[in-house]
């Protein structure tokens, strides 16, 4: 399997022991948390995701509670104490920070999270083999692919010596992503101009000093604001003719030049069947709590 093709997978959710109460509510919830804004999928009632007949769908089989930072990171704790007084069964994070904040937060309610570096480093699983805790999901690997996409972005500017790589210094992941590329530019004996932005403002700024620095080419490291800002960045590149490399194709479908990652949907795909794995497994510890047998009784 190549390498933009691989999705790391931890199993073992529906293996948690999940508490019964008494009181249950008759449709479960299921809180969505993301460092980013809102997606389309938010508008289509359905959860994204999940297997052929396990299907979510909002109003239907789950209410689903959704919380969007946009951006500001630091609104994530208190959305997710927000989740947790709406009861929710399972939460499902996308993306690094609100992984982190939803593993804070919480050690009892199970965690589907999203993220693009190793979830293990992160601090989120135990191991991939077994995750222990109450936590699960996909991790894609994106940020690990930096080395790559700088390789890619030589091939296509060869006579470049001088590369940018933007990151948001708000994620925790941006220290790693840094260490990274310049031990990759290292390497092959280039350099590497770092440009943090943590919102459209600073976005535009960070351009204008590539460009006042001459910068041949960029990087533009993995982050959920920057995906919601994907159209902003695209535009930039192609105002400054700056040969740009981004991490999902959705950047290259709003304008960007070349992209080089793993596949969002497949991610959205298994997030979404572990949440469903994780609902059933509830349901069915509620229905043996309500019916026990009746040698038990």
């Amino acid at each position: 399997m190549r390498r933009r093709e691989f999705i790391s997978l931890l199993g073992g959710a529906a293996a948690w022991p999940l508490a019964a109460h008494g009181q249950q509510p008759a449709m479960p919830v299921i809180g969505y948390l993301s460092g980013g804004a809102p997606a389309p999928f938010a508008k289509s009632r359905r959860f994204p995701g999940g297997p052929q007949g396990r299907r979510l769908y909002e109003g239907q089989n789950v209410k689903i509670e959704y919380r969007w930072a946009e951006g500001q990171y630091d609104r994530l704790p208190a959305m997710v104490s927000e989740l947790l007084r709406r009861d929710v069964a399972v939460i499902a994070t996308l993306g690094t920070p609100s992984a982190l904040a939803a593993k804070t937060a919480t050690t009892m309610i199970p965690i589907v999270f999203g993220v693009s570096e190793d979830p293990v480093k992160l601090g989120l699983v135990a191991s991939i083999a077994r995750p222990g805790g109450n936590a699960t999901g996909v991790s894609y690997l994106l940020s690990e692919l930096g080395a790559k996409q700088l390789g890619l972005l030589r091939e296509l500017v060869p006579a470049a010596s001088r590369f940018g790589l933007l990151v948001n210094p708000n994620n925790e992941n941006a220290e790693a992503i840094t260490g990274d590329l310049k031990a990759a530019a290292a390497t092959i004996g280039v350099e590497i101009d770092v440009v943090r932005a943590t919102d459209s403002h600073e976005i535009e700024e960070a351009f204008v000093a590539l460009i006042r620095d001459k910068v041949h080419a960029l990087v533009v490291g993995t982050d959920p604001y920057f995906y919601n800002r994907r159209v902003q960045l695209a535009t930039l590149a192609t105002r400054h003719a700056l040969p740009t490399i981004y991490n999902v194709r959705a950047y290259a479908e709003a304008g960007g030049l070349m992209s080089y990652g793993t596949s969002l949907t497949e991610a959205y795909r298994q997030m979404g069947a572990y949440t469903a794995r994780i609902l059933k497994a509830r349901s069915q510890s509620i229905c043996r709590w309500c019916n026990p047998p009746s040698s038990i009784l």
